[in-house]
């Protein structure tokens, strides 16, 4: 059995530009293309775009993704490797819901908040490497000094915050808004607001702001906070618009 392009784009959640694409760096050639000029793909195929999807999922970059699939050529040894991953990040996902349900439960009843109980499945030294390669090991170390200075109400208190922004972001890119309307300009200064409240980064930058616009569109983990690809890039025209007009 056979798929065109528009069918793998719309069951794998993707573009049908993004697959050529694929195929163009030779990362995912069709199995065939007819005569009418269409990919189409094979179950062979969709099991390599499986893998290509989930190695995204990890933060790999396409150049990455390709040495990978050359060097493990075993895509059952593969795939049961992502899985083990995909199975400790939902088991780290119900932690933290249920850690976030029992802050809002306690906040709502006025009960006493207990730290140990907290920040199941919260990590936030998960990305000590990436965060020193970025901005340096200067800029870890302060901002990882300021969240453990923190109280537990504070630390709930900026999980929510964080929450309510990029929830306000999704809603107004799925409204339709332009980047610079008055309503999307506000939600860029709350965002630039908040980034430069964070000890460790250069804050309220040009170069910084409209950088970090580019990184939520090109990085997935960053993008699925504004709801995807398309959220993160009005995130970014609008960020680009606010620091041109005020940084």
């Amino acid at each position: 059995m056979q798929w065109s392009i528009q069918e793998v784009a719309r069951h794998a959640g993707t573009t049908s530009r993004t697959l050529r694409h694929y195929d163009d760096i030779g990362l995912l050639p069709p199995t065939r293309i007819g005569s009418n000029g269409y990919r189409y793909y094979d179950a062979a195929a969709l099991v390599r775009l499986q893998r290509i999807l989930l190695l995204r999922e990890l933060g790999l970059g396409l150049p990455a993704i390709a040495t990978v699939l050359v060097e493990a050529t075993d895509a059952t040894a593969a795939l049961r490797s992502h899985l083990g991953w995909l199975q400790k990040e939902h088991s780290r996902l119900d932690a933290q819901i249920a850690s976030v349900e029992q802050t809002i439960h306690k906040l709502e009843r006025g009960e006493q908040l207990m730290a140990e109980k907290m920040f199941d499945g919260f990590d936030h030294t998960q990305y000590k490497d990436e965060v020193e390669q970025r901005w340096g090991a200067d800029a870890y170390v302060r901002s990882d000094t300021w969240w453990r200075s923190m109280s537990e109400f504070e630390k709930a208190e900026w999980q929510e915050r964080v929450a309510s922004l990029g929830s306000d972001w999704v809603t107004a890119a799925e409204a339709g808004i332009a980047p610079d309307s008055d309503d999307a300009q506000a939600l860029a200064r709350r965002h630039v607001e908040w980034l430069s409240s964070i000890p460790g980064t250069p804050g309220a930058v040009k170069e910084y702001v409209t950088g970090l616009g580019d990184m939520y569109v090109a990085d997935e983990r960053f993008a699925a906070n504004y709801g995807g690809t398309k959220g993160a890039e009005f995130v970014r025209d609008a960020l680009a618009v606010y620091a041109e007009r005020n940084l």
